[in-house]
């Protein structure tokens, strides 16, 4: 009703406002879920969250000992969450790019001293190598070495044919692929200094990769190559020596053995390695023996050395009559302590008494 009280229209009531719809705001990425899955809007289907990797910051520090083709070792720095083992694959860096090699020996980087220091004063803490291991090898990283390694066979036989043609006196011995294949290795020995710059623009033409050409000894090649030696067994410098010491002849001379070349020499043409070995022992066990050559009061009268025998523990002496003999070394001993004894004993029976 209205205000003079005759009946009208009811007052309009206010229409309801609809709330207009709004999109949910994106989360915030922060540490947590940057390296994460997207997360999941209200109102879909629940996922479970991915665990975050471990920060690099709990990764162990190793250094590594790699080994390559021809037994040729470098240390590396690792850092990794799962600590590297022996005898797994690695790709490493390398020469402007990066090779394959098999792990020999891993240490903790944080505990790795140097024995005695480079002083010999202490021990100090290991300074990391600059180059690293970038990753472990998968298979099929050791199946493509394997391949290389079975092309280097054609690429020696060809190099040794550009050899050939330019003339050079030189032995190709072994050819060496990186593992990226951006760069190849070969190994030659040859008496004098080669001119090999025309041999390499053939090769870098012929290969289409970076030539590195290398001079190596006799006992390198030894080294890389392998072989039997005069015992029959797998040379010493293949099989584990470390690293090769020279061999003088007159190790030779020190142990009384044959100083024919022919006899003491190893499938390389020098000096054998094994002469070393029990070298130090000849030195120390000679002091015990009487000097080659010197003359000895015996039972049989004066003797002359001819040699002696260190494992036997033997002597060989020479009688004025020119018959030789063998004595044991304490049996001498004893025998020359016994004369000098009764030359002293007579010496106090010719002496006067004191009045």
């Amino acid at each position: 009703m209205s205000r003079n009280g005759s009946p009208g229209r009811p007052p309009d009531r206010p229409k309801p406002v609809r709330p207009t719809p709004v999109a949910d705001p994106a989360p915030l990425a922060d540490a947590s879920t940057a390296a994460g899955p997207t997360p999941v809007r209200s109102g879909g289907p629940s996922q479970p969250a991915l665990e975050s990797p471990r920060p690099i910051g709990l990764a162990e520090l190793q250094i590594i000992l790699v080994r390559f083709k021809g037994l040729r070792d470098e240390c590396f720095s690792f850092h990794s969450v799962v600590p590297a083992r022996e005898g797994e694959h690695v790709i490493v860096e390398a020469d402007r790019g990066q090779d394959l090699g098999l792990v020999r020996k891993a240490e903790d980087g944080a505990a790795a001293t140097c024995g005695g220091g480079c002083d010999e004063v202490g021990d100090r803490p290991v300074v990391p190598p600059e180059k690293r291991v970038i990753r472990r090898a998968s298979p099929a990283d050791v199946l493509r070495s394997q391949q290389l390694r079975d092309e280097e066979d054609q690429v020696r036989r060809r190099t040794r044919e550009l050899v050939k043609t330019h003339k050079l006196k030189m032995k190709v011995s072994e050819a060496e692929w990186q593992w990226d294949r951006n760069k190849l290795t070969v190994y030659f020995t040859a008496e004098k200094r080669v001119d090999f710059r025309a041999l390499v623009r053939d090769m870098a033409r012929t290969f289409r990769t970076r030539i590195e050409l290398r001079q190596i000894g006799v006992r390198d090649e030894a080294r890389r190559l392998g072989g039997l030696g005069r015992c029959g067994r797998e040379l010493c410098c293949r099989m584990w020596l470390p690293e090769i010491q020279p061999v003088t002849l007159q190790l030779a001379k020190d142990q009384g053995l044959s100083l024919n070349p022919a006899q003491i020499s190893g499938a390389c043409g020098r000096l054998m390695n094994c002469l070393r070995y029990e070298h130090e022992l000849y030195v120390q066990g000679r002091k015990r023996f009487p000097r080659v050559g010197q003359t000895l009061e015996t039972s049989r009268g004066p003797e002359e050395v001819t040699g002696w025998n260190l494992l036997k523990e033997t002597v060989s002496l020479r009688d004025r009559s020119g018959q030789l003999h063998t004595v044991p070394l304490e049996e001498l001993k004893q025998e020359s302590k016994a004369l000098r004894g009764r030359r002293v004993e007579g010496r106090r029976s010719d002496t006067p008494p004191i009045a």
